[in-house]
Parts: structure tokens; sequence; C-alpha cells
């Protein structure tokens, strides 16, 4: 069944073996609770505009299995952002419903601030009491947040590149595979077995859960939900009151579908070789990452990688200080190949600017949150998954970005996403500023083209404002973005068709077990490959990430559409 509601208002052996039987997920026991020590809960101070919504981060310890081997304290906890109305009930157990989360790919949960903001504080405006849980994969207890944390930018760029201790605390460097060995276990099975054992300590009764539990995802994290809702967590598939279904009273799927296949996300379908798959794909794959041939987690050698995940947030923090002032951020960072790699190839109008580096972004003077809009906006930004709508450069000559690829001649959308790229023309010249969403289209606004004449964007193009985009960034405990995705838990996923993956499959009618929701972006993973019979609510002009970080009220003047429809969703009786 899927539900589509609008209101009006507004993401692949042997050492595996005790892990893959029976196509069980064997229980990961929680610590006794001696002295509270096995959960903490901890408000979360922001400078968001007063919405009546608390937001916590919530701590539980659930140790990994010991087969996984030598790893930090920190991993044996799980965590996530808790956001109720404040007017509402303190015990989760008494709210209305409970959406619970799980993020894509390169994701944490503060990605979620904005939608679980808004979609709490739009069910409060119709009386009802609402939680949404924002969950933050186990692999994230890596990130050091603490130069983050300190809310400057020149004391998180001292923190992490020359030394300085905050907070009684020095920066240990950024892990590298050698010391990522647990991360090689780190897969779908014990993924999903998280999201169990985080909802059966939270809220110990079933039967609530069952009715009063939502189930999601965005990106990756609808396929996780989609492996959550089959799941089998007893050892046995004739007992069905631990299947993940009666988990969840409904599915909702940002900018994803609730499924089991990265070829339904992407909306493409895959080829048929015709071969049976009998494992040792997976076994290969799980040798690789056992031993370290394989990279245990996702990471590139410039633009995506931990240290690019961590500049995010610290540019993030200019924007929430200081939006208006001119950035220092370019020059105060040290010069070392990644920076300058990455830099140059988001910075960069075209190829001979690339190879050279002239003009860089140093040589230009951009307002700090110009500079966050040019790491991020879809007018900017090349990769399409780390795009966002938030406006438009200002202040200054703007003209084409030709790199990677031309404006007009991308044959690859779901790479590069469908916007013009703009980049400011005058270095050493005027100080670029930021046009934020709601401003695009105004009366001052100049309406930049490209050179063939196609206006960059419009107001019906922009959705997010920069500054909720940047608190997000910047003010959140668990992190916006994932500087450690465990490899493992994409090719699992991808390994789809073997028999260690088929079995965790355990319950397929679990996907379609309960209502879904399913919201898409009309730019975004699925643009134009909508598969058959979906029939999704579609948030226009939305990229990728919008569903998580738009604004409140839209330039049209109307609610926003994810928030609105998923607390019409959470309304609707079970």
């Amino acid at each position: 069944m899927n539900t589509s509601r609008r209101t009006g208002r507004t993401w692949r052996g042997a050492a595996l073996a005790t892990l893959l039987t029976a196509g069980a997920l064997t229980a990961a026991a929680p610590q006794a609770q001696g002295d509270g020590a096995a959960r903490t809960e901890t408000a979360v101070a922001s400078t968001h505009p007063a919405d009546g919504v608390v937001e916590t981060v919530v701590r539980v310890k659930v140790p990994l299995p010991q087969s996984f081997g030598a790893r930090p304290e920190a991993c044996d906890w799980l965590s996530y952002l808790r956001y109720r109305s404040a007017d509402g009930p303190s015990r989760p157990a008494d709210a209305d419903r409970i959406l619970v989360a799980q993020p894509g790919i390169l994701e944490g949960a503060g990605a979620f601030d904005s939608v679980a903001r808004d979609t709490v504080a739009r069910a409060a405006e119709e009386g009802r009491h609402i939680e949404f849980w924002a969950l933050d994969r186990r692999s994230n207890c890596l990130e050091d947040r603490t130069g983050i944390a300190s809310g400057d930018e020149h004391t998180a760029v001292d923190y992490y590149y020359r030394g300085k201790q905050v907070a009684g605390r020095t920066f240990a460097g950024y892990a590298g595979n050698g010391q990522l060995g647990w991360l090689a276990r780190l897969g779908i099975r014990q993924t999903v077995r998280d999201e169990y054992d985080l909802l059966t300590a939270e809220l110990p009764d079933r039967t609530l859960r069952g009715r009063k539990v939502l189930c999601g995802g965005h990106s990756l994290g609808g396929v996780i939900t989609g492996y959550f809702a089959a799941a089998d967590f007893d050892g046995d598939p004739a007992t069905t009151a631990d299947a993940g279904q009666n988990q969840c009273a409904g599915y909702f799927a940002l900018d994803t579908t609730i499924s089991t296949s990265l070829a339904d996300l992407s909306g493409s379908v895959p080829g048929d070789t015709n071969l049976p798959d009998v494992g040792i794909g997976y076994t290969a794959v799980q040798a690789g990452l056992d031993s370290g041939v394989l990279p245990r987690s996702l990471s590139a050698p410039v633009l995506l990688n931990p240290e690019t995940m961590t500049l995010l947030g610290i540019a993030g923090l200019g924007a929430v200080k200081a939006p208006r002032a001119e950035a220092d951020l370019p020059s105060y960072l040290p010069s070392n190949v990644n920076i300058e790699a990455t830099n140059r190839f988001l910075f960069s109008k075209d190829t001979a600017t690339f190879l050279t580096g002239s003009p860089a972004v140093k040589d230009f003077r951009l307002t700090n949150d110009a500079v966050l809009g040019a790491l991020l906006d879809d007018n900017s930004v090349p990769l399409a998954f780390l795009q966002s709508s938030v406006g438009f450069f200002d202040g200054g000559p703007i003209t084409d970005k030709n790199f990677p690829a031309a404006n007009g001649t991308s044959s690859q959308p779901q790479l590069f996403g469908v916007e013009y790229k703009a980049i400011p023309a005058d270095p050493h010249g005027p100080l670029y500023t930021w046009r934020d969403y709601d401003r695009v289209g105004a009366a001052d606004d100049p309406g930049h083209r490209s050179a063939d004449g196609t206006p960059f964007t419009s107001a019906s193009k922009e959705v997010t404002d920069i500054r909720e985009l940047a608190r997000s960034l910047a003010e959140q405990p668990l992190d916006f973005t994932e500087q450690y995705f465990p490899t493992k838990l994409v090719t699992d996923i991808e390994l789809a068709g073997s028999p260690q993956i088929k079995q965790l499959v355990a319950h397929p009618d679990g996907l379609t077990a309960n209502p879904t929701l399913t919201v898409l972006a009309g730019d975004g993973l699925l643009a134009g490959r909508v598969p058959a019979g979906l029939h999704p609510v579609v948030a226009p002009g939305y990229q990728h990430l919008d569903v998580l970080t738009a604004a409140p009220v839209q330039n049209d003047g109307r609610p926003e559409v994810v928030s609105t429809s998923l607390a019409g969703f959470a309304a609707e009786p079970r």
C-alpha cells in the first residue's frame, strides 16, 4: 500500500559466519542500567528561532558483539537526535507518533534538523504531539567535533590543523584504513540490528511500537528501512512479533523508496546475467575488507573524505556567526593536497583554471554565507547528491562554471545535477555576497543568466534558507555529514542476490505490510525515473538534500511540502 497525502500545509566470509545464522539478526545485549550509565540525554543549544520544539541528543549503550574486535569505547553506544514539542509529553511512549529516520550515504543525524523541527512544529499546530528521532550510524562514533563545537572558525581550524587544544583535548588526526578493522563487519545486518535494539531499549512495549512508530529514511536510508521491514530479529522466522514490519505502523521515504535494491533507489533496472549468485562475490569482498585490501570506509583522495566533511561544518560556523562578514576561511586554512585539489574542483570556472589553480578561491572576496553557498548550492557544487537550493551569488558579475561539465551539455544529470552552474567572475574585485532563497526573484535581483541566455535560477527553484543549513552543519552534536561511511554497508546491498544477504530478507512481505508515504524531490535522484506504481508526493524544484533542509515557508507563501506531508501522514489513524 502506498499513501501519498497533501494537507495544503506545508539514499557486499567466513569471519562473519557467527552472525549469518538462520537468516536472523543475533541481538547485542545492552549493558545493565547501573547508575543510569547505559543511557544519557542532553539538551542541544541552538540559535534556531523559537519554534516550540525541544531537541536533545540521546545515547544508549548497546555494545557490539565481540566478533567485531577492537574499537573505541564510544562505538559501543547508539545515538540519535530527539525532537519533540515543548508542550507535549516528556516520555516518548506518550507521544502520538514517533518518526524514526535512517540517514543516507555520507550523511549523519544532523542532516534531519530542519525537516524534524518543522514536522514536529506542524503537528503541534494541529494539536498533535509527535517526536522525530534522527538516527546516527554507529560509525559516526569515530568523529571528533570538538573544534566545531567551539563555535569559532579560527579555533576549529587551529584545533584540526595546528595542534591547538580545545576543552582540554588535542585532535588525534583522521583515522586511516588500518585503524578501521571493526568497520569491515559493519554492514546491513548490524545496521538494522542497531535500529531494532535502539527501539526496543527506548520503547520496550512491542504493541506500542507497532501502533506509534513510523520507520523511514532519506536516500540510502529508504533501502535500509526496506531491509529493516523485511528482517527477522529472534532467529525464528515462524515467530513474527520481532519481525521488522511489526515494529512500525508505517513507512516514509524521502527522495528514495522503501526497498531492498539500490536499483530501485536509482530508478534503473538491473541487468540479468542469467548466472546464479552462489555468494563467491560476497566472500571475496568480505575477505578484502577483513584484510584491509579494500577500503573499510567510503572515501576519496579529495572532496569526499573525513577532512572535507569536517570543512563543511567549519564553513557552517562562519555562516552562523557572521554570515555577511567577509570570509577569511580560504586563506586561514593551511595548504595541503586535499584542500587545494578540493578547492580547485569546486571553484574553477573551466578546465584551464582547474589545471593552473588560478584564479583560486582565495583570490575572490566572499562573505561567509557565500562561501557556504559555493560549497553546497545546486548552481555551484557539481555533485548532485551534495546539492541544495539555498539561493545565489550576489554583489558582482557572475559567469558560467563549465567545469567539470559545461553548462547545457551534461549527459549525466544524476551525477552533476540539472541546474546550470555559476561562479563569481571578478577576482580581487567586489565583495560577493549571497542572495538567500527568499530574495531570489525580488525587485532588486539582477537575474543572472548563462552565456546562452538561460537564467541560472528562479524563485521556484530556491527552497532552503542558507542560515538554516548553516545551523544544521555547525550546531548539531551529531554531524550533518558522515566522515567514515562503512563500505560494507553499500557492498552488502549491491550484493543483494548473494545467499548471505538474501537470507536477511526473512519476511519480504514486510515491505508492503504497512502504509507508505513517499516524498520525492522534483529535481532529485528519481527525477524523470519514478518507478511505476509509486504515486509519490513530489516537491517541485527540490534537490536531493532539500527534502531535509527546505525552509518552513516557501517562496510561494505555502508551508513546506515534506514536513507538511510527514505531519499529515503521522496524523492518519493506524
